[in-house]
């Protein structure tokens, strides 16, 4: 497994990061790159390349029909439960 490249970045004017050359090359990021920032429960901070993030969400999601609904296929388990209290099971 390959070990995570760390980097030290200072937080600038109005809050703005910098990201080093080597990283913007690795990720092939140029002005204008589309990124998506999020906070982790600890605190800690994770950046992606938001097509990236939306590939890896969209992974989350292939195996969803697009014709399923959630709220039915609750309604249909709630119903199958409340049958089969009422047949003593």
């Amino acid at each position: 497994m390959a070990h995570a490249k760390t980097y030290p970045v200072e937080l600038g004017a109005r809050g703005r990061l910098v990201l080093p050359a080597a990283v913007r090359r690795q990720l092939e990021l140029s002005t204008g790159s589309r990124l998506v920032l999020t906070v982790e429960p600890d605190g800690s901070l994770r950046l992606y390349r938001a097509r990236a993030r939306a590939e890896r969400l969209r992974g989350l999601l292939a195996g969803v029909s697009p014709e399923r609904t959630l709220t039915e296929e609750l309604i249909a388990e709630r119903r199958a439960e409340a049958r089969a209290e009422a047949d003593g099971g």
